[in-house]
Formats: C-alpha cells, sequence, structure tokens
C-alpha cells in the first residue's frame, strides 16, 4: 500500500452491512466472509496507522432493517460502509448515507440506471455482464428467449433490458414469469417453459427459487431432451460457486453464467488469492464473485483512506482517481464519473462445484445507463440476420 500521508482517527471503523440468513443468505455469507477476510489482512500486514475495526451490522433477512442499521453505523463513526445484497436494500440505504454523507460501497451485480456520489459500485452493470451475455448467445442458440424473475427491482429491470436488446436484435420473448423472492414452487413455471420451447432462458431468480428451478429444469431434462443443457441453457447473471451445493453437485451441469470473477480464473493473482483463502477457509472452499469483490473492494477501500489521509469521503472519491488495486478480478480501477469500477466479462459453463470459463473480455468500462450501446448485423444460427450488441 502506498501511505502518504496520514491525519486522521486512531481507529477507522467500517461497517459491514450483510443478512447472513434468509433467502440470499448464501450470497451474504460470502461477501460477509470476504469483507471479513480482507480486513483480517489488512489489521496482520502492520502498515495500518490505524486500528481498523470491522462493525458488522446483519438484518437478519429483514428488508426493514437495513436502512435503520446502517444509521446505526453511521452514528457510530462508521462513515463508509460495505454491504447490502439486492437493489431493494440499497435504495433503502442510500437515503441514510447521504444524509450522513456516507459512502456505501455495493459489491454485487445489478440492473444498472444508477450513479449516486454517496455509492462505490464494484459490482458488474449490464454492459459488463447482460450485454456480453447475449452478445454471446443470440447468435448461437437462438432469438426466441424465455424470462424466468424474482419479483422486485433486479427481476423487473433486467427483464426489461433483455427484452429491449431480444426486440433488437430482432427475436421474440417467448414467455415470462417472475416469482417472489422465496418462492420455491415452479411447477407452473416449468410447465409454461415446456410448452414454449425457447432457445434458452435468462434466469433472473434468486436463492431458493433460483435453486428449485435449476432443479425442475433438470428433472424436466430427463423426460425431454429437447431441454437439455447443451441445447436449451438456462443463463444467469448471479449465480455463482456458494450456491451450487444447494442446487446439487452436478444438477446444473451444462447451464451458464456470466460473471467478473470464477475461482478457476488462472492468473498469478487469482492463486496467491485462493491461496490465502485457502489458509482461512480450507483447500475446499470455493470462492465466488460475490466473495472476491467484496475482499477486493474493503481493500480498495481502505486503500483509497490511506492515500487521501482521512476517511472523509468527499476526500476519498478524489484519491479514487489514483488508485488502481491488483485484485483477483484484475486491475480494479473506479471511473470518477460514475463511481463504477472496470470490471472483466466472464462467461462460464457449470461443470461439478465449479465453472469452466470459456468466454472473456478483459475490463469492462462501466456505461450503467448504456449510452455507448451500439448495433451490427450479425447471423444467427437460424439464417435470419440479429444484431450483435457492441458496449
Amino acid at each position: 500500500m502506498g501511505l502518504f500521508f496520514w491525519v486522521g482517527m486512531d481507529v477507522l471503523r467500517l461497517g459491514l452491512l450483510f443478512s447472513t440468513v434468509g433467502a440470499y443468505g448464501a450470497l451474504s455469507r460470502d461477501c460477509r466472509d470476504g469483507a471479513d477476510l480482507a480486513v483480517a489482512h489488512l489489521r496482520q500486514d502492520g502498515r495500518l496507522p490505524f486500528d481498523l475495526v470491522p462493525v458488522f451490522g446483519d438484518p437478519a433477512g429483514s428488508a426493514d432493517r437495513y436502512a435503520t442499521l446502517a444509521g446505526a453505523m453511521m452514528r457510530k463513526g462508521c462513515r463508509h460502509i460495505v454491504g447490502t445484497i439486492t437493489s431493494q436494500s440499497r435504495k433503502d440505504v442510500i437515503p441514510v448515507v447521504e444524509k450522513h454523507d456516507g459512502q456505501l460501497w455495493y459489491v454485487c451485480p445489478y440492473e444498472g440506471f444508477e450513479a449516486n456520489e454517496n455509492v462505490i459500485y464494484t459490482g458488474a452493470c449490464p454492459n459488463q455482464h447482460l450485454v456480453p451475455l447475449f452478445d454471446y448467445l443470440l447468435p448461437r442458440y437462438g432469438a426466441r428467449v424465455y424470462l424466468a424473475g424474482a419479483n422486485y427491482v433486479w427481476g423487473w429491470e433486467m427483464n426489461r433490458l433483455a427484452r429491449e436488446i431480444v426486440t433488437e436484435a430482432g427475436g421474440t420473448i417467448v414467455g415470462e414469469r417472475c416469482l417472489p423472492i422465496e418462492e420455491t414452487d415452479v411447477g407452473r413455471l416449468v410447465a409454461d417453459i415446456e410448452a414454449r420451447q425457447p432457445d434458452f432462458i435468462l434466469s433472473n431468480l434468486i436463492g431458493p427459487s433460483s435453486q428449485a428451478f435449476l432443479r425442475a429444469m433438470h428433472d424436466l431434462a430427463a423426460r425431454d431432451p429437447r431441454f437439455a443443457a447443451h441445447l436449451c441453457p438456462i443463463v444467469s447473471c448471479d449465480l455463482t460457486e456458494c450456491e451450487l451445493g444447494d442446487i446439487g453437485i452436478g444438477v446444473a451441469d451444462g447451464h451458464l453464467a456470466a460473471a467478473s470473477y470464477f475461482h478457476n480464473v488462472d492468473t498469478a493473482e487469482n492463486r496467491v488469492f485462493k491461496a490465502r483463502v485457502a489458509a482461512r477457509y480450507g483447500d475446499e472452499r470455493r470462492i465466488s464473485s460475490f466473495f472476491a469483490t467484496s475482499y477486493a473492494t474493503v481493500r480498495l477501500c481502505v486503500e483509497a483512506i490511506l492515500r487521501s489521509g482521512s476517511d472523509d469521503p468527499r476526500a476519498v472519491r478524489e484519491a479514487l482517481r489514483s488508485v488502481t488495486f491488483a485484485s483477483a478480478l484484475g486491475p480494479l480501477t473506479i471511473d470518477p464519473a460514475t463511481n463504477h469500477a472496470a470490471l472483466p466479462f466472464l462467461l462460464g459453463r457449470i461443470a461439478g462445484r465449479g465453472f469452466d470459463i470459456f468466454q472473456t473480455r478483459p475490463s469492462l468500462a462501466a456505461d450503467p445507463y448504456l449510452v455507448a450501446r451500439r448495433s451490427t448485423p450479425q447471423p444467427s444460427r437460424h439464417g435470419k440476420p440479429t444484431l450483435r450488441i457492441v458496449s
């Protein structure tokens, strides 16, 4: 770390706001573990001019508690909070950090169309996950698409963007259903997909709904080979290693997910990172993009605080202009115009306990409002022109 000067306090309190139970508990636990490991490593390296103290907040699956806990953290002296999982919880916390002139560091992939001065976005936005995902899928599988989503902001907005992309490509949305976040009765959804026979399915379901859906589609494919993963894949922008065990090892094999990180990334930085994780959690721990991004975000946050000489959010945002953090995700930089990270795009195929990576794009600059998107003709596998979405 580059320590330039320090005029701040003797203690830096860092808020970590993640719900470790509930519908998205697996994702939250990975985020919290990644953040906790980063704090431990920072405390161990002996170079900090302050005592780094994590202040944990656990909403325990209650959406109403995020804003309350964020406010309590701010009053305890946390000017920076790393946390929240869903877009709804992020939107609930933003007014709190604005009121206290704090900074929220949001580590999860999200639906875009937001850029707030009091939020640093280190999770991917649509031009870093959904757009390149469809760029790959439409020419190869076809443009008859089914949309399945969680019945809240993430599902609504991701499905809306998918409709726009498919329509621009001359394709068709053959069906769409949204389920409550914790709904596991997916029978009607699967029956509708069986009847409509799409070329592929975009799943924006999360947690138990996503897991139940993948198990049910596995059973459908056993009855009807037309729904085998290599013919009609389920694709996602939020499915990671931390949920594969809950789905059932092998059950989702062959289906696809986009992410900015997978455990199997083959780089020197990731080999070092995996060794650090294994030293704490054991060799069997599979690292998700949620874990890796949360870890990198805490390190980036503290680096920017050191460079600014203060935990004042305005000074930290200014310091971020000159910070490039070498992480398992690659070089992590923040665009001062949008407060979003440049991130790689990786496309992986589920295989056992992890993902086989077969498509990559390095360090895409974030375009949260998709202002730079353009389209060019591209042939589909059915011989009809589709559009290649370029960001």
